[in-house]
């Protein structure tokens, strides 16, 4: 499908691919990761993002208001990985609001000065809009 569009001076051509969806990638840095910090300087793939408590509790607020799952929670501590949990651990789904929650408040009272890591489950649905 082509779309142009016309103003006094410019001509604006625009190609959209109905079939293209986003990557669950491009969905998290678009919609959860925003005006956050990655701490990861590099210490790790790039696509890895890495966020201090506040921010990290800001990811949880949000892929829970979008219905994001999430499979595990990696902290670190002084750059070493510290005790990661996951749903699994928990015996819920990933999508279960209640496990990560109660693991990161466990995780934050255990130790402070950890960073956060995790992986996702973006739904089809969710990276069609």
């Amino acid at each position: 499908m082509r779309i142009e569009f016309y103003s006094q001076n410019t001509h604006y051509k625009i190609t959209l691919n109905p079939n293209h969806m986003m990557t669950p990638s491009e969905f998290l840095e678009n919609h959860v990761f925003t005006d956050l910090k990655n701490l990861n300087d590099g210490f790790d793939e790039a696509s890895t993002y890495y966020f201090s408590e506040s921010d990290f509790e800001t990811v949880l607020q949000r892929i829970e208001h979008l219905g994001i799952g999430l499979y595990k929670i990696n902290p670190y501590f002084e750059g070493k990985e510290y005790k990661g949990t996951s749903h699994e651990d928990h015996k819920k789904k990933a999508t279960d609001p209640r496990w990560y929650k109660k693991a990161f408040l466990t995780l934050k009272m255990t130790q402070a000065g950890l960073i956060y890591s995790a992986t996702y489950k973006v739904s089809k649905k969710l990276l069609a809009r």
